[in-house]
């Protein structure tokens, strides 16, 4: 008696995905001929250890090379449409073989690599709509753009930066595989200055310091992010993947310092306004400053910036450290 294995399929348009699910599989032959794929090998599978075969034929023409990878839980197919496109079934037969089921999981995969490259083009045209913009305002208007960076540039900020929240979600639930605390330090680093030090205080507004802040920001963000959108299809531009490791090496610096410097700025106006302090009761008198958080802050910052940097630094060594090995 013939033992048909649980076949799990997705596609793609010029793919067609097939996860047998066989355990320790052996003897492996798999071929198509006339868009029939004849599978055949010894493995543990729903009716133990025995030998598994089955045939399917395809709705439309395939490409007869076989691409398939053996691990110890599975054996993975891959198939190449003739044209491509996108195929309504999987099998001639309208009625779905009973063997046959969709793989959730690569559909899934799918639908994450959508939402990631999304995710990441509109940070990307936000980011370099801030650094474009930035840059224009400052050959046109030389110093003078310094000042009004604020009320220029914000609200596109507000956004990028509020957006950015879903990098630590990303990171926690293991949609990326990145650490969630040098994010998380990050994201919120970024919007403690960006919504605390300049949205909440209007004298802010106009200071320099929002400009290099806004610039240094988004130069990282313009290699970062395109370099995200190229790995959600697994291909790499190498110019830009240096950028990505490299730049941040002085800008990611020069940032936290003009971060902490807009927070040296900010104290002094704290203290007059008692913005955010806290009261204490009537018989003391008076009240605890918000400008004893921020020094306990600027210490936190540059905390942040080494673990941070040490961080960012070992992905670095890591990845071009892997690229020679390869080359090797």
């Amino acid at each position: 008696m013939t033992l048909t294995p649980l076949v799990y399929w997705a596609q793609r348009h010029a793919e067609i995905y097939l996860r047998v699910a066989l355990t320790d599989a052996q003897n492996i032959d798999i071929n198509i001929h006339e868009k029939v794929l004849q599978f055949r090998a010894q493995g543990h599978g729903a009716k133990g250890q025995n030998e598994y075969e089955f045939n399917l034929e395809f709705l439309l023409p395939v490409k007869p090379e076989v691409i398939y990878r053996s691990t110890e839980r599975q054996v993975n197919i891959t198939v190449r449409k003739e044209q491509r496109g996108w195929w309504e079934r999987l099998s001639l037969q309208e009625r779905k073989p009973v063997f046959l089921a969709p793989d959730f999981d690569r559909w899934l995969d799918d639908y994450k690599t959508g939402f990631l490259f999304v995710y990441n083009l509109v940070q990307f045209l936000g980011f370099s709509w801030i650094f474009v913009n930035m840059t224009v305002r400052l050959f046109m208007f030389g110093k003078g753009s310094l000042y009004d960076t604020f009320h220029t540039i914000s609200d596109v900020m507000f956004f990028c930066q509020i957006l950015a929240a879903a990098e630590v979600f990303n990171a926690a639930f293991g949609i990326v595989r990145t650490g969630v605390i040098p994010t998380l330090i990050q994201v919120v680093g970024r919007n403690f200055i960006l919504f605390i030090i300049f949205g909440s205080v209007e004298e802010m507004h106009s200071q320099p310091v929002v400009f290099f802040v806004f610039y240094l920001w988004s130069a990282i963000e313009i290699f970062r992010y395109p370099f995200y959108m190229l790995g959600c299809f697994n291909t790499e531009w190498k110019i830009l993947t240096w950028l990505r490791y490299t730049v941040w090496i002085p800008l990611y610096p020069l940032g936290v310092i003009a971060e902490a410097v807009a927070v040296i700025q900010s104290i002094p106006i704290f203290d007059d306004t008692k913005l955010f302090s806290i009261p204490l009761p009537k018989a003391v008198g008076t009240s605890v400053s918000f400008s004893y958080f921020l020094h306990a802050y600027l210490i936190l910052m540059f905390l942040g910036l080494f673990i941070n940097f040490r961080y960012l630094y070992k992905q670095r060594k890591r990845r071009f450290s892997t690229k020679k090995r390869k080359a090797n």
